[in-house]
């Protein structure tokens, strides 16, 4: 997370990340992009694209650090199922 805030920061964009990362943990109610879109000066289209784009990063920084971890890179497809599992629970 720290790391994908910093991608933000580096474009001037946290104010940004900071709105748009309620959304990695779950899915949008009705009407909340609109709410959000509002606040930062973007169409909800805009919002929505860019949650998009931001849970593609998130799961890459993921996925990176998860390989960082492991002894081959055979075993990070394991690894990730691992810790899904885990966190589901």
């Amino acid at each position: 997370m720290t790391r994908l805030r910093e991608e933000f920061e580096t474009t001037g964009k946290s104010q940004t990340f900071d709105q748009l990362k309620l959304f990695l943990q779950g899915e949008a109610s009705a009407g909340d992009y609109a709410a959000m879109a509002a606040g930062l000066g973007m169409s909800a289209n805009a919002i929505a694209v860019s949650v998009h784009r931001l849970r593609q990063r998130y799961r890459q920084l993921v996925r990176l650090e998860v390989a960082n971890t492991v002894g081959s890179p055979d075993e990070v497809d394991d690894e990730m199922r691992h810790l899904f599992s885990v966190l589901a629970q």
